[in-house]
């Protein structure tokens, strides 16, 4: 799907968890292509300084914190300056873990507030920049197959990835007209730090179910995420494109 993907030109996208995980592999591949990325996480982590360059901006910022998340995105187009604000990918995420009977509500709000909440605080700010400076775009939403298969102990998780997915297919009619597109990755079990809590035993059960018979790992995502960040992507809106080396089939 990488095949025909544009150099990025020096076109703006915003990456929202950039310091690890997914989010990092993300920011250091689009630097790659020849974009200005702009990130945001709650601390910087130790290998995002590793990256720094003229084409990199981060600040801190807690999604789901409204005031924050518009400091935040004031901060990153004024770095970015006269260069086309092109893309937003809402990666940004945390998972808790329990029974819904005994799950408190606070981890709960908080599940809901980082993950739904935030990807629609920084899906607005994206915009109102977008009615600003016109042009097309694109917006990715990162879920996840626990949105539409749900799993034991994820109900709260699961809602709001089932929401991000929800939020793609309206946000992407309301905004074609301006031509920007907007589609949700829904990775599968990855071998990242947020799968660092599975047990043993919970991994070779998710393997042996899996067609392709391992994990998948970011390098699995990135190449989705870009493509749909590209030029090849200008046609495909709405979407929720899983990657689970199909344990969903």
């Amino acid at each position: 799907m990488s095949e025909g993907n544009p150099v990025g030109a020096g076109r703006h996208v915003i990456v929202t968890g950039g310091s690890r995980g997914l989010g990092l592999a993300l920011v250091r591949a689009l630097l790659a292509d020849g974009y200005r990325v702009s990130t945001c996480s709650r601390s910087e982590g130790a290998e995002l300084p590793t990256l720094s360059g003229p084409d990199l901006f981060w600040a801190p910022c807690r999604i789901g914190d409204a005031a924050e998340v518009r400091s935040f995105f004031d901060a990153a187009l004024a770095w970015a300056g006269d260069a086309p604000l092109w893309g937003l990918v809402n990666n940004a995420g945390i998972a808790r873990e329990g029974v819904l009977a005994t799950f408190p509500d606070i981890d709960s709000e908080e599940v809901i507030q980082t993950n739904l909440v935030g990807a629609i605080q920084t899906a607005r700010a994206f915009l109102r920049a977008k009615l600003v400076r016109r042009g097309p775009g694109r917006i990715v939403n990162v879920s996840s197959i626990i949105g539409q298969r749900g799993y034991n102990g994820l109900a709260a998780y699961s809602a709001s990835k089932a929401g991000m997915d929800g939020l793609t297919r309206a946000l992407a009619r309301e905004v074609g007209r301006l031509q920007v597109t907007v589609n949700s990755v829904a990775p599968g079990y990855l071998t990242t730090e947020m799968s660092g809590t599975l047990s043993a035993g919970q991994r070779d059960q998710i393997v042996r179910r899996t067609p392709l018979g391992r994990l998948g790992g970011v390098e699995d995502v990135v190449p989705v995420v870009r493509f749909l960040l590209g030029d090849g992507g200008a046609f495909i809106t709405g979407q929720t494109i899983v990657v689970d080396g199909g344990i969903t089939c």
